[in-house]
């Protein structure tokens, strides 16, 4: 293809920890123009959604321009679009607006979406928590349903402080572990006047152990954390549907509530089925040691978009530091081969697994071979790996006066009912009432 001062072209679909690894390895490299294409004009850093869900942080704090960051780099191009379809063999991709964009190599890292394991009613009445969009959405509704409890008490008798957590993984642990924190104590100061004693939080798994990659010691302090805090942990047991007003569990049991967080498991963007590659488990793609796919030279699927094959077997999980490696790795690889050198496959450098539970209660699993910390260390230890990895030293500097002052005092952040759209509910009768059909509550639009 033709080329702009005799640089190849890298086009990067996504600006997640992957695309962002990438374009970041790439700028400035005299070899190589870059055009990274996101649908948002910000990075955001998704392993802390759960912390603006529930007002620890505000949005900016895990959001960053993807043009701040490259703007001393002339050879990285920002486009804000939404890409609809590829075509690999080209090496082109089509946005929703029309635009074609060609490479001489192509990153895809759309990411991911929700995968509600056809649940019925999940789609339309749960709050998952995947984007920045959906941390601001829940956020509302969780203060929404305290607001309108307070002003009409009676409302909890409907289960208006009933909370629905499913998945048992770092998500729903994480999120349970901050809701509950946040309903003990700045929820208590202030609506002094609604019995927050009453609200209820519940973990739902169909597994057998909370944070099931972790290890059994791991589970048990987790479990210890979240039982002392008042989460109500029910594990072997999936969710059978979703309505407005209540959830059905998979041995009959029925919990009121408006409120139903998933994070019960991923699958591929809904890009992965419109770029002609075939798709494996998860919707994802299915890539070599090399992160190409067969047939395709010059094509790179990365992050939560790609199954990427395990040393051990299977495939690499979808974590953050797993997205961000293959986009650095990425790189590396498209600059050997234009200096005609061989690079070697990919290789995941595991650091471990955390997961911070509440004020001074963290899991942190370090190194390949897992070496284990619990509590307060733990917690500091999460803290700071957190802050490494946060994109821009405004923005690690502004989460960490924010976890400092969350720390210290019992405030919180951002507490602004600021998505009407996502706080709305309908407290009318449940549509399936003995009583006569209601208009449910208005969820996930």
């Amino acid at each position: 293809m033709e080329e702009k001062n005799g640089r190849k072209h890298v086009v990067i679909v996504g600006g997640g920890f992957a695309g962002l690894g990438c374009a970041r390895t790439l700028a400035s490299r005299k070899e190589v123009r870059v055009t990274l294409i996101d649908k948002n004009n910000y990075h955001q850093f998704q392993p802390l959604l759960y912390q603006v869900a529930t007002s620890m942080l505000a949005p900016d704090d895990i959001a960053v321009s993807l043009r701040k960051l490259f703007r001393t780099h002339p050879n990285v191009d920002v486009k804000l679009a939404e890409v609809v379809s590829v075509d690999p063999q080209a090496k082109t991709v089509t946005t929703a607006s029309g635009e074609v964009y060609q490479g001489d190599y192509l990153v895809l890292a759309a990411g991911s979406q929700p995968n509600f394991f056809k649940t019925p009613g999940a789609a339309e009445h749960s709050f998952p928590l995947y984007s920045l969009d959906d941390a601001e959405r829940l956020r509302s509704r969780i203060l929404k349903v305290f607001e309108d409890a307070d002003r009409e008490p009676q409302l909890v008798d409907e289960g208006a402080l009933n909370f629905v957590i499913v998945g048992g993984g770092p998500t729903g642990t994480e999120m349970a572990g901050a809701l509950a924190e946040m309903i003990n104590s700045t929820m208590t100061l202030e609506y002094r006047d609604l019995a927050v004693s009453a609200a209820r939080v519940y973990l739902v798994d169909h597994g057998h152990a909370v944070l099931g990659p972790f290890s059994e010691r791991a589970h048990e302090y987790a479990s210890r954390v979240l039982k002392r805090d008042g989460v109500q942990i029910q594990l072997g047991t999936a969710v059978k549907e979703v309505a407005p007003a209540h959830v059905v569990l998979s041995d009959g049991t029925k919990i009121e509530t408006r409120l139903v967080i998933w994070g019960g498991g991923l699958k591929a963007a809904p890009l992965a089925a419109n770029i002609g590659l075939p798709q494996g488990r998860g919707g994802r793609v299915d890539v070599r040691p090399d992160l190409t796919v067969e047939g395709f030279p010059g094509v790179y699927v990365l992050g939560d978009f790609a199954n990427i094959p395990s040393p051990v077997g299977g495939a690499l999980p979808q974590l953050g530091s797993v997205a961000l490696q293959s986009g650095m790795w990425t790189a590396e690889h498209i600059l050997a081969g234009l200096r005609n050198i061989a690079y070697w496959p990919f290789h995941y450098h595991d650091k471990g697994f955390m997961a911070m539970i509440g004020r001074n209660a963290a899991i942190a699993e370090i190194g390949e071979h897992r070496h284990e910390l619990h509590g307060p260390v733990a917690f500091a230890a999460w803290l700071g790996v957190h802050a490494y990895l946060m994109s821009g030293v405004r923005t690690r500097l502004e989460a960490f006066i924010d976890w400092a002052w969350d720390y210290f005092t019992t405030g919180r952040g951002s507490q602004e009912l600021d998505r009407s759209d996502a706080a709305r509910i309908d407290w009318g009768k449940d549509e399936d009432d003995d009583e006569g059909p209601g208009t449910g509550a208005e969820g996930k639009s």
